[in-house]
């Protein structure tokens, strides 16, 4: 069955070019025009993935995903952005977005990214179908506790409020503590864009949302921490 794309865009020239080149991928497409129709079409539809544009008439693409993600959807989420300023970037991720990406973009960059948050989406759905029926195996360093039959991450016996990044983020590097892992091999290993070369910040944002759910004091970590120049790794 096709996987379907929601294109939120109010640029009918930059909707046609996406649908075309989706549509020869072998994907499906949904086009909404503006926030609130994209809104709208991303609770009745529930697409595989949406492309959403920050600047859009009647309601922008933060309001859009913050409205999203209040209904608890977790439909992976590519902000597509004209602005080359970080706090845009910031904020989008920081609502839930899982990627960004600039224009004018290479298609052949956005279909990766398309693929990729897709693929990651089907694992996260099969790690939590096989959850179910139980077998994996708990980790455990000192205060901190992850049950993946569960999907769930613990500090001090109480279960953290994380986001599916964040859990899987501290899923990885917690499974293999002490070791010092580069934005690129967690862009690699936990966002699944393999072999990535590009904009890495999205690793360091969700790395600092990280931190204010599961460090005392997240100015000076304890557990998620930063190898200056090389990367991060959880310390057991």
């Amino acid at each position: 069955m096709s996987k379907r794309i929601l294109i939120v865009e109010d640029e009918k020239n930059i909707v046609d070019i996406l649908t075309f080149n989706l549509n020869r991928e072998g994907y499906e497409t949904l086009e909404a025009y503006d926030g609130a129709a994209g809104l709208q079409l991303a609770l009745e539809q529930n697409p595989d993935l949406i492309l959403l544009d920050l600047m859009l008439p009647k309601m922008n693409g933060f309001d859009v995903c913050r409205n999203l993600r209040k209904e608890n959807r977790s439909t992976p989420v590519i902000m597509l952005t004209a602005r080359e300023e970080e706090t845009d970037k910031v904020l989008g991720l920081e609502l839930g977005a899982d990627d960004y990406i600039t224009k004018p973009f290479s298609m052949r960059e956005l279909l990766a990214r398309v693929k990729a948050n897709i693929r990651r989406n089907e694992m996260v759905s099969a790690a939590a179908g096989a959850a179910q029926t139980g077998g994996g195996e708990r980790i455990e360093h000192g205060r901190i506790a992850i049950d993946p039959d569960l999907m769930v991450a613990y500090k001090d016996n109480q279960p953290l409020e994380l986001t599916q990044r964040e859990y899987e983020l501290l899923k990885f590097l917690a499974s293999q503590p002490g070791k010092v892992f580069s934005r690129e091999a967690l862009m690699e290993h936990v966002w699944n864009y393999e072999g990535y070369v590009g904009d890495v910040r999205a690793v360091d944002v969700a790395v600092r949302r990280l931190r204010e759910k599961v460090e005392d004091d997240p100015a000076s970590p304890q557990f998620v921490v930063t190898r200056r120049g090389l990367g991060y790794y959880f310390n057991a």
